[in-house]
Parts: C-alpha cells; structure tokens; sequence
C-alpha cells in the first residue's frame, strides 16, 4: 500500500499537478485570498484513522478522571508554559498540564544543562504537579523539549545531523535508528516529549528553517515520517510502543510552513487545497499510521488565514477526515497572531481545535482569559473536553499515572552509561557518512591518502559549533566552543586521528598558511549558525560581500595545492565560484557531533583502498544563479545547476567543467537583521544625527558632527582599520544618532522570540543626564528604552556586545512591523561610546531588561 490515499497517484503526476497549481513558479501568486481560495474539502484529503484499537478501559480511565476535575483544572490542562517563566510552585497551583524547554531555556537559568540537571528540573515539576488534597485528580505533568537533531539541548549529548543531510541519505531505517537513540538520551536525563519531527516540504530555500526539513520531495519526506515516529515512540503494537525507553512525538508543522511566499518564515503559504494536501501535507498520513500522539500547527497561513485559526484544517481535515485522535498543540505564542487574539487571550485557536496552547511567557493570562471564556460559554464545555480528553488518553498511553518520578526511569538512572554512548555515536557517524554529497571530483583528487601531508583549513574545521548549526545547545546555536560538546569530534579531529595512524601528516591552519607545502588541502567553510528568523535570506547568495572563503579556496590553489571544499550548510546555495575554485567539493550539511564520519569517506585507508564510498543525494535541487528560486524537481522549465537527486560516487567520472560565475544579483553584502557592520552603515541603510533643535545631518564620511555640534562621529580602530565608530555627545541639550532605512522592516515575528536587538559597543562615558535606546517607524510609533542606569553600570573602555530583547519596544508601544529606525541611541553632553556593529541576535555578553520607558 502506498503512502498516499490509493487516490492519489504517483510522485511524477503529482507534482506535475502541484506545478500547474502554481506551487513552483518564480513567485506564488499574490491576489488576496478569496472565499474559493480558503475553501478547505476534506472529503477530498486522505482518510487515515488511529492505528490503535478501541480501548474502553482506557476510555473510561479518561471519563472518569475528566468527571473529577473541576473548569480550573481542565484550563489548566491546555495550557503549556516554559520553564524560564514557570515555576514548579506554578504548575501546582495552576494545574498546568504541560511545560516546555525553549530553545534558550535550561536548567538553573542557563539555556543547556547536563543530565543531572534535566533530571533535578523534571523531577521538581513532576512532583509539583502530583500534590494534590482536594480529593480532585492529580494529574502529572508533561514536558516536552526541541529534540530535533538528537537531544540537543544536553551537554554531552549524540548529535545527528540536521534532517536535510538526513534527507540526502535515503536511508529510512537510518531515521528510525536515529530515533530510537533520541529517544533513549531523552529519557535518560528526564524528559518524555520531543518537538520532532518536522515534516516540512520546504520548496524556497531562502526560508530560514530549509535544514528543519528533509527534502523538497513530499514523496521522500512522506518515507521518512513513519520511521521517525516509531523510532522515537516504539512501533504501534507491540509493546515497545509508548514504553520507558520512549518518548512522545510531535509530528509538525500543520501545514504548509514551507511553502510560504518568498521562504518568508511564518508567511503565507499561497497555494491551492491540492498543493497543500498533496505536497504539504504529505507527512502526515503516514505519521497518523506510525501512531504520532502531537501534532503542532504552524505559526503560517494559508493563503491569508493563520493556521492556529484555520478550523476546516484543524478540526475537519486533521480530526475529523484524518481521524487524529492525540493532542493539537499551538506553536510558540502563534496563537495571538490569530485576528482579534493577543498572546494572553484567543478563544479562537482553541474554537479552531487546538486543544493545547503553547504559552510560554503568557501562560498566566492566558489562562485567567481562558477560564473566563470557559465560564461564559465562549469556548463550549464540549469543545473543552474533547481538548482534555485528547491530553488525559496521551498521558495515559504514555503511562504516566503509573511511572515513579523521572529520574526513577531505569534509563536516566544508568544515564552516564546511555548518553553519548559509544553505540549511539556509531549511529551518527555512519548518518555523516551517508548523508555526504560528492559534486565534483576533478582528476578523481577523493579520496586522498591519509599517508601525504594533508592541510586542514577554514573556520570550519575545528568548530563542533558550526558544523551543527542552529538548535544546538542554544536556538540559534550561537555563542559556544568546543569545550561545550564533551565527547564529540570536530572535523579537524577526526582528519587528524586518521591521517596520524596510517602515518602521513594533518596539518591545522584556519587561514591556510603553512610552512611545508601539503599534497592536499581540506577546506572546511560555510554558513555560520541560525535558526528561524535569523536564517532568512533575500537570495541564495553565499555570504554577499564577504569573499574571505572564496579567497582562501583561490589562494591554495593558485599555489599549487589540490584543493577539497567541504562545504557546511543548511541548504543549496549558489556555489559557482567556491565549485571553481576547488578540485573536489562536498557538500557536507550540518553533519552534528561526529566529525570523524567526514574523514571516513574522504581519507583512504591505509593500504591505499577505499574505506566508505560517497551515499548521498541531493534531497534539494542546487541552483544556477543566486535567484533562481524557488526550484523544486517537476516544476516547468526546471533547470538547476545540479538536479535533485545528483551525487557522485568515487565509481563516476568526477570532472566538472568551469562554471558561469553571474549569480544574477548585486552581491553587495546586504544580510537580513544586520545594521551596522565594521562600523559602517550595512546595505541598505544610512546613518543619521539629529540635533537638539530637530535638525537632521546624514553621514556620508567620517568625522561628521550635527550642526550645532551636540554630537560627533569619528572613526576608530577595533580589530581592523576604522571599523568601529565612535559617538561623543557635548552639548548642548540631547542628540540622537539612528540607523535609518527607506524600505520599512517587519521585525514582528522576531518580537514574538528572544532575538534582542544587539549592540557591540565599548562605553567610556556615561552622561549623567541618563541615554534612551529606541527604534522608530515615523513621528508617533516609535518606543524610547531608558538605559542610562545600566549603561552607566557596563565596565568602562571594555568592548562588549550589549542586548534588549525586541519585546521590550513592542511592550512599550513601538509597531514593530514596520521600522524604519530600527536603531536610535539618544544621549546628553558627557556620552561617549565606540560602536562597531548593530544586530539582531541571541547572544550578547549583557542583556538589559525591560526597563521603564
């Protein structure tokens, strides 16, 4: 039986009519939404039901338990907090049913923790959430967490690669290994619930979350699903299922998240029922089949309504015509971007059959407007139940009612032993080595004899960081070293350990200096970390403006050396001119901890034969130009630089000829969320002083000063030549210096996160008259942070990159949809400070609070 309704036919036609839908064109179509557009026909979606048989005892444990509770407790239920703004204290008063890790939450205020640390955290809420004296039920707490590519909040974890080198595999019983270990590393440091797997198609890779998703082809995402889910929940059926040693899976995001205009992250999927049923949803049949128990809906629309309101999805296609019979939970805070919703009241999204809403900082209100719309009918009693009879028969599967606290799980007592361990690295390392794609092999250089000199260059190649991207430890993955993944290899390691015991010579030199000639260089380069938001780009350009991998590749081999890029990435991206500049190039993902799976397939053995040949294609086609997007295999007039699909083996002639270097677009460094770069404007933006008296002055060179002289700009070394600016106030009265664009920024969805809006800054006076931090989107729509009391609280003459978290403007008043001063630091005579970069971002050595404004 094939995945798809027997109503559906096969991959070719489908996506043949997913094309004349419009879904692959350069651009989707942009007429509003109209009635016919929004029309949803389930009795045209697939019909799947439960693969569980009826439970009566079950069943009745539900009834019975929900005939106990009282409306404080059932609210309570359906709500999910995170654990930065909950409390154990939190959970026992409010009866909340579930708590979530975000992806900057940890144990003891930190954003990671280790297993001991979990477990503490775990145990602490699930014993908060079983006191209970009133006679009414105790109901334990669930706890769910971002486990998308192993546990990758927990130090010393066994890191995967991200699922778009898992979906270069083809290797579907490699995801249900994967998922399995997953879930054993969960359950040994505490935790039951896992927020995977994403089961996106996304088909712009300009979207920010492309690597969440394991390939444009809805066929192959559709294979993978059911052996993910019964990896992490054990197989329907056996009991395996729901057992100790696994955890519940999240099946999301319903739907259409990766089809949204221009790869825009929380967009608007423009797209009809056929392409959202049968390219964007194609996951979901065969998760229902596997006995997936959450599905999360996405934070999209679709054309024009947002999914966390989208009751004929919800409701009719995925309840009622799919027959899911688990819990339907919100996405973080999506819920009050539904119309006439805010974060801490929508009656809508639960009306829409949500059954449990993910509040992390607006729990609370959510709940108090929560219970008074139970009370006064606005949300039914009926619909109430059904939520939390969804909750109560997921628990009860999972055993809940009858497990010990969760460090008592015979995994997380023996978790040294479980986590990390040798096993569940070999299952990694082997995910590495499958999921390499080989793109060019000129004169067959791969695979080099480890027994040479080999020289390993890039800021890549040492960098356990880079090579796991976003969602690692931190949301973005940003921010951390080495010595935060204990047992873990970078590349560099692993070249190096086998190159020395087959006798020949590795060489580590991020620049690519040497002293000795080296018969090969390795250069491991790519993008840096991101996660949503951050991750978004206006063209598939690698690095607009900065050609410093570009210029080591050219280097090397200008001097003569066999060049293999090794190219880390979270999607394809326009590569013509790194392609050229190399004899071999390999295209390695975000590979995860086990960097040594690399040197597998690219290093000899010592005899000289081939130990792993090259396993991976692409799960994404490659394109041509920097614009060609978005490009999906079966769309008209396809025409990639590399189909999807392509990936040579070191059997195949490996020669590529030079490739056109027009990327079709200006690469003039403009990145999304950055401001101010080297001390310079970035793309797109100008920098501009305002006098006391309201007279503006553009910088067009440094120094430059307001006329009446109340601020100065001159330019300063920080690391290089005049790439820092420094601003000195002197009277008299304020001036202001701001960061101003003529195309408005929506930075909203940032808001609803934790991305703050980050300074690199060294303070040396602070005027005692106090300085504000706003942004701005006119005369009257602008918010001003006060932060004169911990500006003058930073060291002094100490370079340090400050953050406010974007909440703090909306909170007071700002609209952040549509800035065009996304910076203004306004300050009074006796202000100096030297300022290098303005960005959005998670991390900053200081974080200051919402402050008044």
């Amino acid at each position: 039986m094939p995945l798809f309704s027997c109503q559906y036919r096969d991959l070719t036609r489908l996506l043949l009519a997913a094309s004349m839908a419009g879904a692959f064109g350069a651009a989707a179509a942009s007429a509003p939404a109209t009635d016919a557009a929004t029309t949803v026909h389930p009795e045209l979606w697939p019909r799947v039901g439960s693969p569980l048989p009826p439970d009566p005892v079950l069943d009745a444990r539900v009834k019975a338990l929900l005939d106990r509770m009282s409306v404080e407790d059932k609210v309570g239920q359906m709500i999910q907090a995170d654990i930065k703004y909950v409390t154990p204290e939190d959970v026992h008063k409010y009866r909340l049913g579930s708590i979530l890790a975000g992806g900057n939450s940890g144990p003891d205020g930190g954003e990671y923790g280790t297993a001991a640390q979990w477990k503490k955290l775990s145990d602490a809420f699930h014993r908060a959430s079983l006191q209970r004296s009133d006679g009414r039920p105790a109901i334990p707490v669930l706890f769910g967490i971002d486990a998308v590519h192993g546990h990758n909040n927990l130090v010393g974890s066994t890191l995967f690669p991200q699922n778009v080198g898992l979906g270069a595999t083809r290797d579907p019983e490699l995801l249900h290994e994967i998922g399995t270990v997953t879930a054993q590393e969960l359950r040994a440091s505490g935790i039951n619930w896992t927020f995977a797997p994403t089961l996106t198609v996304p088909r712009d890779r300009r979207w920010g979350r492309s690597y969440e998703g394991y390939s444009e082809n809805p066929k192959l995402v559709a294979e993978y699903a059911a052996q993910i889910v019964s990896g992490l929940e054990g197989a329907v059926g056996t009991p395996q299922f729901l057992d100790a040693r696994h955890v519940i899976a999240t099946a999301k995001h319903f739907v259409g998240d990766g089809g949204t205009r221009d790869g825009k992250d929380q967009g608007d999927a423009e797209v009809s029922e056929a392409v959202l049923r049968d390219v964007h949803a194609a996951g979901y049949p065969p998760a229902i089949r596997a006995g997936v128990q959450v599905v999360m809906v996405s934070f999209s629309s679709w054309n024009g309504v947002k999914m966390a309101g989208n009751k004929a999805l919800i409701t009719d296609v995925l309840k009622q015509r799919m027959g899911f019979d688990g819990i339907v939970l919100g996405d973080w805070n999506a819920h009050g971007q539904v119309p006439g919703c805010t974060n801490e009241d929508c009656a809508a999204a639960y009306n829409a059959g949500l059954d449990m809403l993910e509040a992390p900082d607006s729990w609370k209100g959510l709940y108090q407007h929560t219970l008074a719309e139970v009370k006064s009918g606005v949300i039914p009693m009926s619909r109430v139940d059904d939520a939390v009879s969804r909750i109560l028969r997921v628990k009860l599967r999972l055993g809940m009612f009858k497990e010990g606290l969760p460090s008592d799980n015979p995994l997380a007592r023996s978790a040294a032993q479980v986590i990390g361990s040798a096993a569940h690295r070999a299952v990694a390392r082997r995910a590495v080595r499958e999921s390499l794609v080989l793109l060019k092999n000129n004169h067959g250089l791969l695979p080099l004899d480890p027994r040479k000199r080999i020289l390993v260059a890039g800021d890549g190649a040492d960098n356990i960081s880079k090579q796991n991207g976003g969602w690692t430890l931190t949301w973005q993955g940003t921010g951390l070293t080495n010595a935060n993944f204990p047992g873990a290899t970078s590349i560099w390691a692993g070249i190096d350990e086998q190159v020395r015991a087959a006798g020949g010579t590795a060489v580590l030199s991020v620049d690519g200096s040497y002293k000795q000639k080296p018969d090969a260089a390795i250069v491991v380069f790519g993008e840096d970390p991101y996660a949503e938001f951050q991750g978004d780009l206006p063209n598939l350009a690698y690095k607009p403006g900065n050609d410093h991998d570009l210029d080591l590749l050219r280097r090397l081999h200008a001097q003569g050396v066999p060049v293999v890029a090794l190219f880390i990435t979270g999607r394809p991206l326009w590569m013509n001119r790194e392609i050229n500049a190399s004899d071999a190039f390999v295209v390695a993902w975000l590979p995860g901890s086990e960097g040594e799976g690399i040197a597998d397939v690219l290093l000899r053995k010592r005899d000289g034969s081939v130990d792993y040949d090259f396993h991976g294609k692409l799960p994404y086609s490659w394109p041509r130009t920097a614009v060609q997007t978005p490009l999906n295999v079966g769309q008209p007039d396809y025409h990639p630089q590399f189909a999807y699909g392509y990936g040579l083996s070191y059997s195949d002639d490996g020669d590529l000829g030079a490739l056109p270097e027009q990327p079709g677009v200006a690469l003039d460094g403009g990145r999304a969320g950055v401001y101010l770069v080297h001390g310079k404007p970035a793309h797109g933006f100008s920098l501009q002083l305002t006098a006391a008296n309201g007279q503006v002055t553009a910088v067009d060179a440094v120094p430059a000063a307001t006329r009446d002289g109340s601020l100065r700009v001159a330019a300063l070394d920080y690391k290089a030549q005049e790439d820092a600016r420094r601003l000195s106030w002197s009277g008299p009265g304020k001036a202001s210096v701001a960061l101003t664009t003529d195309a408005p920024l929506d930075l909203d969805r940032q808001t609803n996160g934790d991305v703050m809006l980050v300074t690199t800054l060294r303070v040396d006076a602070v005027s005692p008259q106090g300085a504000s931090l706003g942004v701005a989107c006119g005369s009257n729509c602008g918010a001003r942070i006060q932060v004169g009391p911990q500006l003058a609280a930073l060291p002094r003459g100490q370079w340090l990159r400050v953050g406010i978290p974007l909440k703090c403007f909306r909170h007071a008043g700002a609209d952040m949809a549509r800035l065009d001063r996304p910076f203004e630091w306004t300050s009074s005579p006796g202000e100096s400070i030297v300022v290098t970069e303005v960005s959005l971002g998670t991390v900053a050595d200081k974080t200051l609070g919402c402050p008044t404004h």
